[in-house]
């Protein structure tokens, strides 16, 4: 086996219980959910409880996922299982950073809520929202999308998957042009245009919100949405840059098996990661550890 990479969720799959499993039988998993729960009273009841309409919510999604991701990645760690570098898609950044040893869990909490609230502010749902473009290479879809001044290309998910933000207008216009060539663009369920000039306005709020954090190089290799290489220089400027530049996830990975890595492990909630990464690369191990079932299949076949 080649280097192992835990990889974080990004914003999406979120449900409610997600990180429960961990939460009832990690004893270092509940002390991280317990500070947070200190620091923002009722995220407990927003990742356990009710019908989930306010975990749809970005600035209630990215706490909230934050610990889950954080979660799974705990709990691998407590039985033995620990990676060679790590890398988190959008959201998943934030905790993969604090799994690295950038900051504290308690601190990583924190700047995943002051994002949340950023990006949630700098969003209009009225005017521009998101769609992902499937079933024809990502650099058709780019093209077809570069006659529109108003969409942007933001999350390289896959070679056959390109999320693109923008206009509303603009996206139901690229959608028909999808058609035509026999693609599919499918809307996205989010509140803004995410990771695109949109978000520009999210930006210096949170940097001014990340002042109050003392962030350092991480101690483990994280790779960068922003540049799809490891964390350099300063960390608190990548973290600002990610919010409205793309992200580079088809890149990354690729980078990553250039450097050695074959086992990628997803923590956090769902498994669109691990399907991601294995159509990136298909001689991948991939797995997912988003619950209890998940950790046990996953540390049989790393232990095995």
């Amino acid at each position: 086996m080649g280097k192992v990479a835990f990889v974080f969720s990004g914003q999406g799959a979120q449900h409610v219980g997600m990180g429960q499993d961990f939460y009832e039988t990690v004893p270092a998993v509940k002390a991280i959910y317990e500070a947070a729960e200190a620091i923002r009273p009722g995220t407990l009841a927003q990742c356990f409880t009710g019908d989930g309409t306010a975990l749809k919510q970005t600035e209630n999604t990215q706490p909230c996922l934050y610990l889950a991701d954080l979660a799974a990645a705990v709990a691998l760690k407590e039985n033995g299982i620990t990676p060679d570098a790590v890398a988190g898609f959008s959201l998943g950044e934030i905790p993969a950073l604090a799994f690295a040893g950038a900051y504290s869990a308690a601190d990583g909490f924190a700047i995943a809520t002051k994002r949340g609230a950023c990006m949630a502010a700098a969003s209009d749902a009225d005017i521009a929202s998101m769609a992902a473009i499937v079933r024809i290479p990502s650099e058709q879809a780019e093209e077809l999308a570069a006659k529109y001044d108003k969409v942007y290309p933001v999350n390289y998910n896959s070679p056959m998957q390109l999320v693109v933000s923008g206009d509303k207008e603009q996206l139901a216009a690229l959608s028909a042009d999808v058609k035509a060539v026999k693609g599919r663009a499918v809307p996205l369920a989010v509140s803004g245009a995410f990771h695109s000039p949109y978000m520009t306005p999210a930006v210096e709020p949170f940097a001014k919100a990340l002042e109050e954090f003392d962030v350092k190089l991480p101690e483990i290799p994280v790779y960068s949405n922003f540049t799809s290489q490891p964390y350099e220089g300063d960390p608190k400027a990548l973290m600002c840059s990610q919010i409205n530049n793309p992200v580079k996830w088809t890149q990354l990975i690729r980078g990553m098996a250039a450097e050695g890595f074959d086992t990628f492990v997803e923590c956090g909630a769902g498994n669109t990661l691990q399907k991601l990464v294995s159509q990136i690369l298909p001689e991948a191990k991939c797995y997912c550890v988003e619950n209890a079932a998940g950790l046990a299949e996953t540390l049989a076949a790393l232990k095995g």
